[in-house]
């Protein structure tokens, strides 16, 4: 079964009171924001972030979404109010640097299209937290092909992203993934909408 529910790329807080107060939100939900990564037009500059996420979290899980961060952006970010770092294009070597000396627990991002990407995990086994499998699109919201992950064991703790989209929901039913979406929330503006996360809060708690 469904691990767990992460909407990623909140930027607002009327979005971000709507999902904490939403009467269908999951007890395993996280909520991710663009802490480092500036293409991405969902980032949060740190003065409004710090705003941001100074909220009473209710039981959700924050996230810090960081591509390559230096100890610099750590620094800044380290009293924050998160739970996990998602890093990208992060060593094993450095993510264990990283998990040590903050304290938070750690997703590690790997994108994939092909067999290959996937069998990286075995590099970073035992020191994240969670492996995010993503699509090397990053903030594009692009596809994967999902079925490349058929022989990641089942014991792993894994979340699983990649242009999902919310009626993909049930075919999810019976894998062991925390489900990770971002673009499948937004208006033709890139704005998260409101109907589309109610849908989803909706949906996830019935399947």
């Amino acid at each position: 079964m469904m691990k767990g529910l992460k909407i990623c790329g909140i930027s607002d807080p009327i979005t971000l009171k709507y999902i904490l107060n939403h009467s269908n939100r999951p007890t395993s939900m996280m909520i991710g924001f663009i802490t480092n990564y500036e293409k991405s037009r969902r980032f949060v500059k740190y003065e409004k972030l710090k705003d941001l996420i100074n909220v009473d979290k209710k039981g959700v899980k924050f996230i810090s979404v960081l591509v390559k961060p230096t100890d610099e952006t750590l620094e800044k970010i380290k009293n924050l109010n998160f739970d996990f770092y998602q890093l990208y294009d992060v060593s094993p070597e450095r993510t264990k640097e990283i998990k040590l000396k903050y304290k938070k627990k750690i997703i590690t991002a790997i994108t994939v299209s092909s067999k290959n990407d996937v069998i990286k995990y075995k590099d970073y086994y035992n020191i994240p937290d969670i492996i995010l499998f993503d699509s090397k699109g990053y903030h594009k919201s692009e596809s994967f092909d999902h079925s490349l992950l058929d022989e990641v064991p089942y014991e792993l703790d894994k979340m699983i992203a990649g242009n999902i989209q919310i009626d993909d929901i049930p075919s999810f039913k019976n894998k062991s993934f925390i489900i990770d979406l971002s673009g499948a929330l937004e208006d033709e503006n890139g704005k998260k909408d409101i109907d589309k996360i109610d849908k989803l809060l909706n949906l996830f708690t019935k399947v």
